[in-house]
């Protein structure tokens, strides 16, 4: 098998860091908030063992790909762009995609306005339609009498409105993002920290939404994480494994350590707004999705999003809730993950 290779490739104006190995079939990895394409080390041999050319990529904003300083410049529009013109660099007129996290949401609006482009998709983590500027499976236009259930995601009003009157209650990480520059220069000057106390609220032993227990008026975002149970290594993270994370998030310096993330959280009222048109659209094409059953975004979601995802697509394949698993799944879980993935692969 080939080893693995690492790409500057020039995308929609910008330049993307790619990672790729083997031959076959093109898989088109996405990550979401806070990864790299690092965060499918462990996916990337194994899809490459199963035929595939598998391309994991650093989104913009992360890594060693550009990193625009425009808020604007994150929102979907751009991000499914980048994937657009990646398959052109690349030599493809279309390709599987797996995304996690914000990574399901650019992946499902890939699938949605560019049908085409998408043979296959694998959202993880992130149901279809419930990213944080979806409408929770309602459509484009809900009825009057719709009663809603989660607080940050109220189909009727924008991402923005939701996350201030839960900011009104208690400490809401997604409010805190939306200005620019304290969240920039807390995070971006504690990025060890950060990571860590993140990647472990996360993980299935976390408790990522303890925010409620917090008041509005707390300094930060490291005032709410915990400090993590137990020290490094963890049974899916090294030492070795943060100090990369750390250092490719650093390399822009403190200012821009986190842009792409807390960007990504700032375009939720544009992207709102741009999704108006494809609300009422199903995904069409065969599709996986994963999740770990510990992932607190599941819980925050809620049954009634697997529900909505079973409607709105298709031709769905599984949903694969792998015990013991987190919101990083394909890492702490990362030999289930890669069983799910290339029977998935496969059945195409």
């Amino acid at each position: 098998m080939q080893e693995l290779e690492h790409r500057i490739v020039p995308v929609n104006g910008i330049k993307l860091h790619v990672a790729l190995q083997g031959e076959g079939p093109l898989v088109i990895m996405c990550h979401g908030m806070p990864g790299l394409w690092y965060s499918w080390r462990h996916q990337i041999p194994a899809i490459a063992a199963a035929g595939f050319r598998a391309v994991a990529i650093d989104q913009r904003g992360y890594g060693r790909s550009d990193r625009p300083a425009e808020v604007e410049a994150y929102d979907s529009h751009h991000t499914v762009a980048d994937l657009v013109a990646l398959l052109d660099a690349l030599g493809e007129d279309n390709a599987i995609f797996i995304g996690q996290d914000f990574g399901a949401a650019q992946v499902y609006n890939l699938a949605i306005r560019h049908p085409e482009k998408v043979a296959a998709v694998v959202g993880m983590s992130c149901p279809y339609d419930f990213d944080f500027s979806g409408r929770g499976g309602a459509g484009a236009d809900p009825p009057d009498d719709a009663v809603y259930t989660r607080a940050f995601a109220v189909p009727d009003k924008t991402p923005g409105e939701c996350f201030a009157a839960m900011a009104r209650q208690h400490f809401f990480y997604a409010h805190y993002f939306q200005e620019v520059g304290p969240a920039d220069r807390e995070l971006g000057g504690n990025a060890r920290l950060f990571l860590e106390r993140l990647f472990w609220a996360l993980s299935a032993r976390g408790s990522l939404l303890d925010w409620d227990q917090y008041p509005a008026t707390v300094n930060g975002y490291l005032d709410v994480l915990a400090q993590p149970q137990m020290d490094l290594p963890w049974p899916w993270l090294s030492e070795q494994e943060m100090a990369y994370y750390v250092k490719e998030f650093e390399r822009g310096g403190p200012r821009t350590a986190f842009i792409g993330g807390l960007n990504a959280y700032r375009v939720a009222d544009r992207n709102w707004e741009i999704n108006r048109t494809y609300a009422d659209a199903s995904i069409v094409q065969p599709s996986l999705f994963i999740a770990g059953a510990e992932d607190p975004v599941i819980s925050m979601v809620g049954d009634e999003a697997l529900a909505v995802l079973g409607q709105r697509s298709h031709d769905l394949r599984g949903i694969e809730l792998i015990a013991n698993g987190g919101h990083f799944v394909q890492q702490e879980q990362a030999g289930l993950t890669n069983e799910a993935l290339v029977a998935f692969l496969h059945s195409l």
